[in-house]
């Protein structure tokens, strides 16, 4: 490795993520302004720009900037103000730094681009940064010129003495010349060990490796492979009394095949000399020339046991004979790197402890009827993108697909499917291959990832593939960096493009080389790759310099720290969890005492101790600790994390990556779904770090407000919503984050197969943003009740979340809005179909339980349905829309996740709310004692549906005037509810009856019940001092935000959905195809009826002229909605262009009456000469009186 530092030293890297010190620093903070320019589907923001500094308090007015603007012209404008010559300031010379984070925005991007600037966007925060020069930054990070480690650091040599295949020949050095003296020792090691108790193979041991046979250039040999098979030591107690017999079976394997049948050895039991060993000394032979042996071919030895049967102690002597059983995998190259023979003639001895270990992973395609489709495309029939299929093709279709490959040249995605088609990967066919690997056209970084798969082994393949990569930025590599890691396992050799390239990458940049250094260290926990990257994460630590080098081993100092602690508060009973989380928290804050500590969430989070008040831990199986650090920077806020130990992150951490990528898939097509992105970690072994999503909580919480049954109830969501968002612009603008947030949410779980989905690891921020944690099942392996799933629906959506999407309880054109981003963000992922079946094919081999094989990609598959239209598939979607909201199961399972969860502990903790609709709690220390309450009037109120709200009249000691709160009934029934449950052994007054006959919503109904809880505060405010006086009662007749209002509130959705001067209007998607008119009935809105209520609506097409009727198609009914939602297609079949264009196409809306005629609500005739039938055309038309038949 010695001769590659200087070269990567080269490399510069000066710490991108800094630790700055605040000196005479110029801060600004930018707050957001909601003027835009509509550009298509991005819309331009401007933001305020505001000054503040601690040693200046003359500052500027405030300007304008737009999110567009480069950080260098923000920079500019600051010192605008700082400096009066700006030429004699070299603007370059300066830096934004975040508050709170170490880490600077990039001079030459657009502000608008940095994920911390999206994310305070997305939250509607400040956006804080310092200005400070560069010549102030400390660059405690940065690699110095020497990098090579000491004589005190051997240890990290002798970790990488099985990377010194990285050393090219005509070199030496000292530490070559130690090398090649551990070499000699260790063999001189293994031919004593021989000696004495291997004396038939002396011969061989005998023989220096020195003065074996010369080499010999393999194309001219007609020798068969044959290697002698000896013996395996290190055999345990256990497998001696457990099996009679042992048997290997030896595969020649290339690109995941068999190149030939396997061999099987004879069957030998235990011998003992000293120790229990397992000795064949057979030879195995393999009719095969060396010569048609690929390069990268790899040797697979696969040991099995056949059970002892006498061992069991059942008496039933009839019972099957146990088949034989797997006990282990060893697999080597057969090549070296110097394209050497590792057994070249004569045939030496293979011991399974010299082995590098390698999983084998026989990649079965999925089956699919593409091939039809690839043949069109080499005709030019059907040009369609062949990298989106995964298809089991036949050996007649890999020969005809290879006799093609030039041909396929202009689908430059099908590269991979050519490769694979290949029929010879000896040394004859390589000149072919590798000619046609460099004349194809460069792939994208993503499509090169397919490259990187075990079915690829070939090192030019591979070099070619991991070259389109070096194309991807900084940020698409950390996106993708977890499945580099993976690929490491399936290079040939140590000395590999890929693992170069990470290396340099890392180098230049500290978040790459902070994320590798944690999945290297994670993957060291593989059985059987856990040598390799040793190898790997050791070289790292060489390269990396020894600052950031010391800062990664404070790291891992601390994750060891925290997962001891959260094993001990785990292990610990429930009285005395405290005091050992007390106990430990000591510790952690003394590690903090010495020096502060970056975390492994983020290089640019830094700690430097703990608020011990504010940690805790979550009563859930894990019990995962609550950690409140404070932040180095004072300028910083709390960092608030989790750790938990006993659960397997990494896949969380997958599944986290792929919503991840898809909301960078959304956000580059111009959809922002308000994806709550968070970060998470795997430091070990079942334990890591999460990020915890300020001002959140799950939904179990929220709806346990309402009792146990809240989970059955639909307004929690929204009332917990209005509660944190008073104010009626507030609340529209956290209603419209939920509807776009939980759209992404049901594509995001749907497609990746999210299970175990209940209201404890569903969550919803005060904004209205609504995300999902705990990804422990996902790609459909659902959790079970029994024998039955608990997850029925294709994914969660609740009537609570439609009453939030709609505004209330009647369906509403914001519904429509819901599925159209639902369907649109659908379409957008099944585009990149490829790029996550690639993604995560290549986690096969990382051991997560639920991704193992082919099995599991083709719940993706299915998912995506990539050979569907996005017509097809927007009409499937909305069928899952349906059958989601329409399911029971989701319900009744948050209903029995409750029971599960219920603690009684009578009123919420101090840190909750007391009433659902109060954020705070006030006593009458606070306010003032009550003298008097009344109910004064009631007042009609649309929000947007109908209800009625109560005026209470308060008066206070002390005051002239009344005050007046507004409270519906809901409010006064929680309100004795409480009570009931506060006051047990007082008598209070008895709750007017909820149940009424009829309809509930109108003004009888709230004229009688303002007189009967009149009554009920009359007689409350006379109970006894304790109940009169109480925090909670105080906290009913508080004002709060909405009762400043003392007139009537008219929703303005009142008038944007229901008001009878909108014209309703029906969107239609039109189309042609293949001689058929495909017409999509979307959604209709702003449906009128003539008695006001509800109809149910259907749409009716004929094409006209059509004397006979045989045009008719119709779509089903929707009940009890005036904005329907139908998605459905009506299809015309056999229609050429010509003879469309003298038609026209009439739809007709009617409602579905039962005890009467339909009635006619509408229609709209379309001639269709009109229309460009070469594309698709999506449009809103307006619903108009016309004939029909």
């Amino acid at each position: 490795i010695l001769p590659l530092i200087p070269a990567l030293n080269l490399i510069p890297q000066v710490g991108v993520v800094v630790v700055p010190l605040i000196q005479e620093g110029l801060s600004f903070n930018i707050r957001h302004h909601y003027w835009k320019t509509n550009l298509g589907l991005m819309d331009k923001y401007f933001w305020s720009v505001f000054y503040f500094s601690q040693f200046h308090t003359a500052l500027p007015p405030p300007f304008l900037l737009a999110v567009s603007s480069p950080v260098e012209l923000l920079i500019m404008q600051a010192l605008c103000w700082a400096h009066d010559d700006l030429n004699q300031v070299d603007i370059g010379s300066y830096l934004l730094k975040i508050c709170g984070q170490e880490a600077v925005l990039q001079n030459k991007h657009s502000l608008g681009s940095h994920e911390y600037v999206q994310n305070c966007r997305k939250w509607e925060t400040e956006i804080k940064l310092q200005l400070l020069s560069q010549s102030t930054i400390r660059k405690d990070l940065a690699r110095t010129v020497s990098i090579v480690p000491g004589p005190n650091h051997l240890h990290w040599w002798t970790e990488l003495m099985t990377f010194t295949v990285l050393l090219p020949t005509g070199h030496t050095n000292p530490v070559e010349e130690s090398l090649a003296g551990l070499n000699t020792a260790v063999y001189d090691l293994v031919k004593l060990y021989l000696r004495s108790f291997c004396p038939t193979s002396l011969r061989q041991a005998e023989t220096p490796p020195t003065e074996r046979r010369g080499s010999k250039e393999a194309s001219g040999t007609t020798d068969h492979l044959q290697f002698t098979l000896f013996a395996v030591h290190g055999i345990t107690n256990m497998w001696v009394s457990c099996y009679e017999k042992y048997y290997l079976m030896c595969a020649l394997i290339h690109n995941g095949r068999n190149l030939f049948k396997p061999v099987q050895s004879k069957k030998v039991g235990t011998y003992k000399s000293f120790f229990y060993h397992i000795k064949w000394d057979e030879l195995i032979h393999f009719p095969i020339s060396v010569a048609l042996l690929p390069l990268e071919s790899m040797l697979s030895l696969a040991l099995y046991g056949i059970p002892n049967q006498n061992v069991s102690s059942s008496p039933d002597s009839n019972k099957q004979r146990k088949g034989p059983e797997l006990l282990g995998k060893v697999a080597m190259p057969l090549f070296d790197f110097k394209r050497a023979t590792l057994c070249a003639p004569p045939p030496p001895l293979l011991y399974c402890s010299w082995f590098n270990f390698f999983p084998l992973f026989y990649k079965h395609s999925i089956k699919s009827s593409v091939w039809s489709k690839i043949v069109h495309e080499l005709r030019g029939l059907a040009p369609v993108d062949p990298g989106c299929f995964l298809s089991r093709l036949t050996r007649a279709d890999r020969q005809l697909l290879w006799d093609k490959r030039h041909h396929c040249r202009m689908y430059k995605q099908s590269l991979p499917k050519v490769l694979a088609s290949a029929p010879s990967w000896d040394w004859g066919s390589m000149a072919e291959i590798h000619g046609l690997l460099h004349h194809w056209l460069p792939l994208s970084p993503v499509s090169a990832l397919e490259l990187l798969d075990a079915k690829f082994a070939d090192t030019e393949v591979r070099s070619v593939a991991v070259s389109w990569i070096e194309g991807s930025s900084d940020d698409e590599l950390l996106d993708y960096l977890p499945q580099l890691v993976q690929a490491l396992k399936f290079e040939c050799h140590l000395k590999n493009a890929l693992v170069m390239f990470l290396f340099s990458r890392a180098l230049e940049n500290i978040n790459i080389a902070h994320y590798l250094y944690w999945l290297l260290r994670d993957a060291v926990q593989d059985p059987c790759f856990g040598a390799r990257y040793e190898n790997v994460l050791g070289a790292l630590l060489c390269l990396c310099g020894a600052k950031l080098r010391s800062e990664l081993d404070k790291q891992a100092h601390l994750t060891q720290l925290l997962g001891t602690l959260a094993e001990k508060v785990r292990q610990a009973n429930g009285s005395t969890r405290q005091a050992v989380l007390q106990e430990g928290l000591g510790v952690v804050q003394s590690f903090f005492q010495k020096s502060s500590c970056r975390l492994p969430l983020s290089p640019s989070l830094v700690a430097k101790g703990l608020n011990v008040k504010a940690c805790s831990f979550f009563n859930s199986n894990a019990v995962p600790l609550k950690l409140a650090l404070v932040n180095a920077d004072p300028l910083g806020e709390e960092i608030n994390v989790m750790f938990k130990v006993g659960e397997d992150l990494r896949q969380d951490m997958l599944a986290l990556q792929m919503i991840r990528i898809m909301d960078r898939i959304w956000l580059q097509e111009g959809l922002d779904l308000r994806i709550v992105n968070f970060k998470c970690i795997s430091t070990g072994k079942d334990k890591g770090m999460v990020e915890l999503v300020p001002a959140s909580d799950t939904l179990r919480k929220i709806q346990v407000e309402y009792g146990v049954t809240g989970s059955f109830k639909d307004k929690p969501l929204a009332e917990w919503l209005r509660k944190y968002n008073p104010a009626e612009e507030e609340y529209e603008k956290a209603s419209e984050n939920f509807i776009y947030s939980c759209a992404g949410c049901c594509v995001a779980t749907y497609v990746l197969g999210i299970c175990d989905r209940h209201n404890d690891n569903i969550m919803l921020r005060s904004t209205g943003h609504m995300f999902h944690i705990d990804f422990g099942k996902f790609l459909g392996h659902a959790q079970m009740f029994g024998s039955f799933k608990r997850d029925r629906a294709p994914f969660v959506l609740t009537s609570d979340m439609a009453y939030v999407i709609n505004g209330g309880e009647r369906p509403t054109s914001r519904f429509q809005l819901f599925v159209d981003l639902c369907c649109q963000a659908y379409n957008l992922i099944r585009k990149h179909a490829s790029l996550f079946l690639n993604l995560l094919s290549l986690m096969m081999s990382s051991g997560l339980p639920e991704l193992t094989g082919p099995q599991d990609l083709k719940y993706v598959y299915d998912a995506l349905q990539p050979e569907t239209t996005d017509a097809e598939a927007t009409i499937f979607f909305t069928r899952l829309i349906e059958s989601s909201l329409g399911s029971v199961a989701t319900k009744f399972n948050f209903f029995i996740h409750n029971l599960a969860q219920l603690r009684f502990s009578g009123l919420p903790s101090n840190d909750e709310p007391i009433l659902s609709f109060s954020p705070k709690t006030y006593t009458m220390k606070q306010d003032g004692r009550i003298r008097d309450a009344s109910i004064f009037t009631f007042q009609k109120r649309y929000n947007p549906e109908k209800h009625y709200t109560y005026v209470v009249r308060v008066l206070r000691e002390g005051q002239s005037e009344p005050q007046f709160v507004f409270r519906t009934f809901d409010e006064f029934q929680e309100l004795h509810n409480k009570l009931t449950i506060l006051f047990p052994l007082w008598k209070l007054p008895n709750f007017p009856n909820k149940m009424v006959l009829g309809r509930t919503h109108i003004k009888e109904v709230a004229a009688k019940r303002k007189v009967e809880l009149n009554n009920y505060v009359h007689n409350l405010m006379r109970s006894s001092t304790e109940v009169t006086q109480c925090d909670l009662v105080y906290t009913f007749f508080h004002p709060n935000a909405r009762d400043d209002k003392t007139e009537g509130v008219v929703v303005f959705f009142f008038f944007s959905f229901f008001s009878p001067e909108v014209t309703p209007m029906m969107k239609l998607s039109v189309s042609y195809r293949n001689g058929n008119l495909f017409i999509m009935v979307m959604h209709i809105k702003d449906l009128v009826w003539e008695d006001g209520s509800d109809p149910n609506p259907y749409v009716k097409t004929y094409l006209l002229p059509d004397p006979h009727k045989t045009s008719k198609r119709k779509t089903k009914i929707s009940r009890k909605t005036r904005n329907p939602t139908f998605n459905e297609m009506l299809v015309y079949s056999n229609y050429s262009k010509e003879s469309l264009s003298q038609r026209e196409l009439q739809l007709s809306v009617l409602s579905a009456e039962s005890l009467r005629e339909n009635c006619y609500l509408g229609g709209v005739t379309l001639s269709l000469k009109d229309f460009d039938l070469s594309k698709e055309t999506v449009k809103w038309y307006k619903l108009t009186a016309v004939p029909y038949f």
